[in-house]
């Protein structure tokens, strides 16, 4: 090869994809289980570049892989988690699990399998109740998993083609037929091992520890509490199925800017019927809103509230979007995403906002009415705690 010239792409099996030298694909019996086995897999774990999940699945004849999150409605899991002839059962650990091999469901079944790290695994198993709702059963191996090339949270857990080949030995009577399972996952893990120990190096983690040690500081343009507004509102929002709907409108706006110094309440009155919602939604009687300020009265209280170089804050993309449907605020106004800025801070997903408040204990007196009252207190508070450092984990 010449100087300069492009390296040649390394050989790829078409089947598993994995570089020609390391495919296991030679390796892989084909088995015909009367069990049939669905895998919900975490999207996560269609990246990971040694899965166990189709593996096993190219193994067995009918077995099929459906990735998502949401499953419960996919046509392949609602057919096989709604059917007579082979009911479904769920392979999954705890307490109220049956044991497999001692306790084995009578007749053919659909043997379902989540595939993930137990963190996404679980939190599969919850975002599907139709899946969660059916029969568990558990495993007792024998020995430890042979993964050693990812680390299990606990001794008895296995990798999706260790689990499948341990159960259907049990289900299918025959635990020598599936123990050819292990054959094409052993090459692959003495592979990876042994590329390790050959070429393998820690990976330089020191740019990321230096990242994750950096001290935290919040977007410049929040830094100066004076010149931040952050905001609240409570809409005339008709539920999408009633009968007769008409379109979200502002019936209350508080603002309050971010040393506290300064604070607005708005309360005006629809132009539209209120929604049956509204009282128990707002906190805010029908009466209380029908003597609201004429709609136009927004724009020129929140125009007259806010300063030249002002930035405007709310917690989400509701307040800041209805501003701009309403078109109450100056078309070239800064704004920002308070949650957003907390995910940063937090580094995690901050979750419901009073949740979080609670959470953190921190002082979130209500700065208006009802619950758009609460939820300006909670803004201003967290607006506050983001300032200073970061939570102690």
């Amino acid at each position: 090869m010449t100087a300069g010239a492009p390296a040649a792409p390394r050989a790829t099996c078409d089947r598993c994809l994995r570089p020609a030298s390391v495919c296991v694909c030679a390796l892989l019996p084909r088995l015909a289980p009367r069990t049939r086995v669905l895998v919900l897999q975490h999207p996560r774990e269609r990246r990971v570049a040694v899965g166990t999940a189709r593996m096993a699945a190219r193994c067995l004849e009918g077995a099929a892989v459906v990735t998502g999150t949401h499953l419960d409605a996919h046509p392949v899991v609602a057919a096989a988690i709604s059917d007579p002839a082979r009911p479904a059962v769920l392979l999954w650990p705890g307490p109220d699990a049956r044991d497999l091999a001692a306790d084995p469901p009578a007749g053919p079944v659909t043997l379902v399998v989540v595939d993930g790290t137990w963190f996404t695994a679980k939190k599969l198993v919850r975002l599907n109740p139709a899946v969660a709702a059916l029969p568990r059963y558990g495993l007792s191996p024998a020995r430890p998993s042979e993964y050693r090339i990812r680390r299990e949270p606990r001794a008895e857990c296995l990798s999706t083609i260790e689990a499948l080949a341990h159960a259907l030995g049990v289900l299918e009577g025959d635990a020598e037929a599936y123990r050819a399972m292990m054959r094409p996952f052993r090459a692959m893990v003495d592979v990876q091992v042994d590329f390790k120990a050959r070429v393998g190096r820690p990976r330089d983690r020191s740019r990321l520890e230096r990242r994750r040690h950096r001290p935290w500081a919040p977007p410049a343009p929040l830094a100066d509490p004076a010149r931040v507004v952050l905001v609240a509102c409570e809409s005339n929002a008709w539920p999408v199925d009633a009968k007769q709907t008409w379109p979200d409108e502002v019936v209350q706006w508080l603002a309050v800017r971010g040393d506290g110094g300064a604070r607005l309440e708005t309360i005006v009155r629809p132009s539209h019927p209120i929604s049956p919602t509204v009282e128990g939604h707002t906190g805010l009687a029908a009466e209380t809103l029908e003597r609201g300020a004429p709609r136009e009265a927004l724009a020129a209280s929140f125009a007259a509230f806010l300063r030249p170089g002002d930035v405007v804050v709310g917690w989400g993309p509701y307040a800041r979007g209805r501003m701009a449907a309403e078109g109450f605020g100056p078309p070239d106004l800064a704004t920002f995403d308070l949650r957003t800025v907390v995910a940063g801070w937090l580094r995690a997903s901050p979750g419901p906002m009073e949740a979080l408040v609670g959470r953190l204990g921190l002082d979130a007196p209500p700065l208006g009415l009802g619950r758009g009252g609460r939820r300006l207190g909670h803004v201003f508070a967290l607006y506050r705690a983001v300032l200073g450092p970061r939570p102690v984990p």
